[in-house]
């Protein structure tokens, strides 16, 4: 396709339309909760989700408000259910001068913290990584909003630091390198590659255990080579990481809790 006959399609394409507001559902409990409901011109059912977040109702165009609150009606029980499960991941936020220890690489690192003008946490000058500790530097009274910035800046920079050491392994079987690396904060995917080979990886990969992060970084560097999930890409991802089912499994258990932590802490 040509770019002019790209560009006349684009412009004839109907934008994509989401409309959201909040909405209230009673459960059987008596409480009342807040629901984020999201008219989807794409989706074509009904659908609620809840996570860390909260709890999302999708509805389609056409769907008429009446049938989206008799849909929430209909499944107040399994919401406080779920609810109840995320309870668990209820993660204290990040008070400066006062939260002990920081989760990085699996375990909660020791916080030491000194009075600054302004926020940064930096690693200490350590040579074995279960001795890390993480020096945490704070004006007395931060805004929770700057103290978010700096964990976020933090991670990105271990995160980024963890890639540099891993990634150079690779490259010479890889047909190309990625195109760039973006650290996001994703609600369900771990990772992903672009047609162009921009690799998106979740900052939460940086709480969890390394060996957890290599082989998502792994799964994606393969995807240059296969783009499907094919026999020949598992093989490639074995070949370099023979214990992926374990790393996935620890994903699959760990990941709420995961995501959950990162957005208490660096999204105030």
């Amino acid at each position: 396709m040509s770019f002019l006959s790209r560009l006349l399609a684009s412009k004839a394409a109907p934008k994509r339309r989401i409309d959201r507001d909040v909405v209230q559902v009673e459960l059987a409990d008596g409480r009342c909760i807040d629901v984020l409901r999201v008219r989807d011109a794409r989706a074509r059912r009904l659908r609620v989700a809840i996570d860390e977040r909260g709890v999302r109702l999708t509805l389609p165009a056409r769907a008429s408000a009446v049938s989206g609150g008799r849909f929430l009606h209909e499944h107040r029980d399994w919401i406080a259910m779920q609810l109840a499960q995320n309870v668990a991941y209820a993660i204290p936020a990040l008070v400066a001068h006062v939260t002990p220890t920081l989760l990085l690489r699996g375990l909660d690192r020791p916080l030491q913290w000194s009075t600054a003008r302004t926020s940064r946490f930096a690693t200490g000058d350590v040579t074995i990584d279960a001795d890390i500790v993480v020096n945490a530097h704070a004006p007395a009274s931060p805004s929770s909003a700057s103290l978010a910035r700096a964990l976020r800046d933090f991670y990105e920079t271990e995160a980024r630091s963890d890639i540099n050491r891993w990634l150079p392994h690779y490259l010479g079987a890889l047909p190309r390198p990625p195109a760039r690396t973006r650290f996001k904060i994703m609600a369900s995917q771990w990772g992903s590659l672009a047609p162009d080979g921009a690799m998106a990886l979740d900052l939460s990969l940086v709480l969890a255990r390394p060996s957890a992060f290599h082989y998502v970084l792994v799964h994606e560097v393969c995807h240059l080579i296969h783009a499907d999930h094919s026999r020949r890409f598992w093989g490639e991802v074995e070949a370099r990481c023979p214990h992926w089912r374990d790393e996935r499994a620890y994903l699959h258990s760990e990941g709420r809790r995961l995501k959950a932590t990162l957005r208490a802490l660096v999204m105030a």
